[in-house]
């Protein structure tokens, strides 16, 4: 029997992650380009720094109701005519506010980018911000409320800000606002809030894909370098502060046959130099199915389907030595365990805290965490739109263009050592706030023995 010869191995070719052209329209905005051969699908995503913080007293969830409305109709078109548009383009259009400002991210083909960047500016220079449509998405998103409070994940997120940060702080109310206060907006206060904060000056446009024989110059200048607003500054970013005294919130849910964990903490963002160890570190302590808390709670106790330990960057800003602010990220862990092993999975989630900081990692466990995170690294940025999403986060994070590729870079340098003591001072034994989604009645008692930390109840 004759087989087909084993196909040889190609060339390895070294990967690095692709560096923008950087560059400015004459109304202020500021454009990063990347040109990526192959990726027809070219994606395009404009950060507008109108964040949260901004919104006014009482209006919490005005910026998530901006960024939806801005492609419900504009001088132009109307929202049906808009989106019959984007359709003939075979473009995906899609907005959403958080922390640091509004993300309008767009996908198309490169063949029609023309026809939709000229859609998105349209959008940004002149949305209607009608009656009927605000009102339409003001209801939706009171609809959308009570569905995320009973879904335990986000219930327990929810009430962890509440516990780290100050009442007065806008981090410690739900991004996308309360029935409360979005009941109350309208489209006075969304043309308002548009009118204070969106302007070309302090927004990025980050257009990614195959660029052959697009002038993306002379496009850019057509579509969006005709939009126009003021030139005021950025807005001072004030600083962020929190509690992380050790303690037990529960959110009582009576009956529930699971426990949602959520145990967390603020710390160092990624303008720290110690960002790559602790990257490398939460890895090891709960980023995969091989991670130390996955191989206790789960493969060996059976108490759960996964625990996840991770750093979700909230608000990033360069450091100020005159205002003291910095940026801010939360580190986590989450999971959900049956009702009756709550008491005994916390206990043993706090022995592999223990045992981490009085042994160690690995050499095995940091190898492992470098091959999964800088070796897929190439299969992660394929597309053109994780590309720009990356290069927007960068800046929205004001970050240097080449931080990603250095960031890679610096993981694979980062020892056993340095991981350690990283993801050890990240998760402290006596500085978490544990919020617990569950019954009360049953789980309380036990975890109280616990010691972890005081213990109360708030209703779910």
């Amino acid at each position: 029997m004759e087989y087909h010869p084993q196909p040889a191995p190609g060339t390895a070719r070294p990967w690095a992650f692709p560096a923008p052209e950087r560059g400015a329209l004459p109304n202020g905005l500021t454009v990063l380009r990347c040109h990526r051969p192959g990726q027809q699908v070219v994606a395009v995503e404009v950060f507008l720094e109108a964040p949260l913080d901004a919104e006014p007293e009482g209006l919490d969830g005005v910026a998530t109701i901006m960024s939806r409305a801005l492609s419900e109709g504009t001088d132009k078109h109307s929202a049906e005519e808009f989106a019959a548009e984007l359709e003939r383009c075979g473009a995906t259009l899609d907005a959403h506010a958080d922390h640091p400002g509004v993300r309008v991210s767009l996908e198309v083909p490169a063949s029609r980018l023309a026809k939709a960047l000229g859609l998105v500016a349209e959008a940004l220079r002149a949305p209607a911000f009608a009656d009927s449509e605000i009102e339409r998405l003001v209801n939706n998103r009171l609809d959308e409320i009570p569905h995320e409070l009973a879904s335990p994940a986000r219930r327990a997120a929810k009430q962890l800000s509440k516990e780290l940060f100050p009442a007065t702080a806008r981090m410690s109310r739900p991004r996308q606002g309360t029935e409360k206060t979005v009941e109350r907006i309208d489209s006075a206060a969304v043309r308002a809030f548009y009118d204070a904060h969106v302007r070309p000056s302090t927004a990025t446009a980050v257009v990614v894909g195959d660029l052959t024989g697009i002038d993306l110059d002379a496009l850019l200048s057509d579509t969006l370098g005709d939009w126009s607003g003021n030139t005021a500054e950025s807005r001072p970013v004030p600083p962020i502060t929190a509690d992380d005294t050790g303690r037990v919130v529960i959110v009582d849910r009576p009956g529930a046959v699971q426990t949602q964990l959520l145990i967390g903490r603020i710390g160092a963002d990624r303008h720290d130099s110690v960002w790559p160890a602790q990257v490398l570190g939460t890895y090891c302590l709960g980023g995969t199915l091989t991670s130390r808390l996955d191989r206790v709670l789960r493969e060996e106790k059976g108490y759960t389907y996964g625990v996840r330990a991770f750093a979700q960057v909230l608000r990033s800003s360069a450091r100020d030595s005159a205002s003291g602010a910095t940026g801010a990220a939360m580190l986590a862990i989450s999971g959900s365990v049956d009702t009756e092993s709550t008491g005994p999975a916390l206990e043993d989630l706090w022995k592999v805290l223990r045992t981490l900081a009085a042994e160690g990692l690995t050499d095995a466990e940091r190898e492992t965490a470098v091959q999964n995170l800088v070796g897929v690294a190439p299969l992660k940025f394929e597309t053109a739109a994780s590309v720009a999403g990356t290069l927007a986060d960068q800046v929205e994070q004001h970050l240097a263009d080449d931080y990603q590729a250095q960031l890679y870079a610096r993981l694979a340098e980062t020892g056993t050592v340095e991981a350690t003591a990283a993801v050890v001072n990240a998760f402290p034994e006596d500085r978490l706030v544990t919020v617990l989604v569950g019954d009360a009645a049953q789980i309380k008692e036990p975890v109280t023995a616990l010691g972890i930390g005081e213990v109360s109840v708030v209703t779910g």
